[in-house]
C-alpha cells in the first residue's frame, strides 16, 4: 500500500498548478479541506454535491453552497433519487450504529459500523459521474477528500482504489481526467491541522451523519471530528459559529 500511496501523491506533485478541477464537495471535513487545496493551486474550480437521499443532505447542500459562495466558485447539485431506495443507515433505511470514543481505533468494531453506513458503490458512481462531467467540460482533475483514517475501513478510500480508477479512466475516457487525492496519507487530525494552516472554511464543514440544526456529537463521524480537533489542540470553528 505504501508504494501505491507514494505513486498517487508524487504523480500529482508537479502537475496540478493551473489545472481545472472538479471537486466532490459534500461539505464534510475531508472534502472541505481538499476543496481548499484545489482552490489554492488550480484554476476554474467546479464543485459537485450529490443528493442521494442521505440523512444530512439538506445540511450538506446548504453548507456546500455557502462554501462555493464564499470563494466564488461554480457549484452543481446532482440528484440521484434511485439511491434513496437502497439499504443502509446513511439513507435512513436502517438504524445508525452507536460507538464509543474508545472504540474509534478498534478495527473489529469500526468494520461493522462501516458496513452499516456503506452505500453500495457510492464512490464508484460519484467518480464516474465526475469523469463524465470532466470529459464533457474539459476539466483535468477530479478532487476528493479520501484519507488514511477512512481508508482503514472503507476500501473505496484507499490508494489502491484511486490507482485502479485512474487506470480505468485512461481507457474509459478520451480526455483522461485523473483523480487527485491531496489528503490520502492523512489522519483526521492531520486534516484538521492542514485545514487550519491553509484557511479552509471549516466553519462551513458538516461531518454529522444526521441533518439536525447542530451536530449530534455522538455519531461516529462526530466523534472522529471531535477527537481530531482535540488532538490538534484547536476549537471547532463550526461549533464556535453555531453557539
Amino acid at each position: 500500500m505504501e508504494e501505491i500511496e507514494t505513486q498517487v501523491l508524487i504523480s500529482f506533485k508537479s502537475i496540478i498548478q493551473h489545472m481545472k478541477p472538479i471537486v466532490l464537495l459534500s461539505s464534510g471535513l475531508d472534502s472541505t479541506v481538499a476543496f481548499k487545496e484545489a482552490y489554492d493551486k488550480c484554476d476554474e474550480v467546479l464543485c459537485v454535491t450529490f443528493d442521494y437521499g442521505q440523512r444530512a443532505r439538506k445540511k450538506e447542500i446548504e453548507f456546500a453552497k455557502a462554501i462555493c459562495k464564499k470563494f466564488g466558485v461554480k457549484h452543481t447539485i446532482i440528484d440521484l433519487p434511485w439511491y434513496r431506495t437502497f439499504r443502509g443507515a446513511l439513507t435512513g433505511k436502517e438504524e445508525l450504529p452507536e460507538i464509543s470514543g474508545e472504540d474509534l481505533d478498534n478495527k473489529e468494531v469500526t468494520q461493522k459500523t462501516a458496513e452499516a453506513v456503506w452505500v453500495p458503490a457510492r464512490n464508484v458512481v460519484f467518480l464516474a459521474i465526475a469523469a463524465a462531467l470532466a470529459e464533457n467540460y474539459r476539466y483535468d482533475l477530479i478532487v476528493t477528500g479520501f484519507d488514511a483514517e477512512e481508508a482503514a475501513t472503507f476500501p473505496d478510500n484507499t490508494p489502491e482504489f484511486v490507482e485502479s480508477f485512474n487506470g480505468m479512466l485512461k481507457s474509459g475516457t478520451l480526455t483522461h481526467p485523473e483523480i487527485y487525492v491531496p489528503l490520502i496519507s492523512m489522519s483526521k487530525t492531520g486534516i484538521v491541522k492542514r485545514g487550519l494552516e491553509i484557511g479552509a472554511p471549516l466553519e462551513w464543514s458538516w461531518s454529522c451523519y444526521k441533518g439536525e440544526e447542530k451536530p449530534c456529537g455522538v455519531c461516529e463521524s462526530c466523534l472522529r471530528r471531535a477527537r481530531a480537533f482535540a488532538a490538534a489542540g484547536a476549537g471547532d470553528p463550526l461549533l464556535e459559529r453555531l453557539r
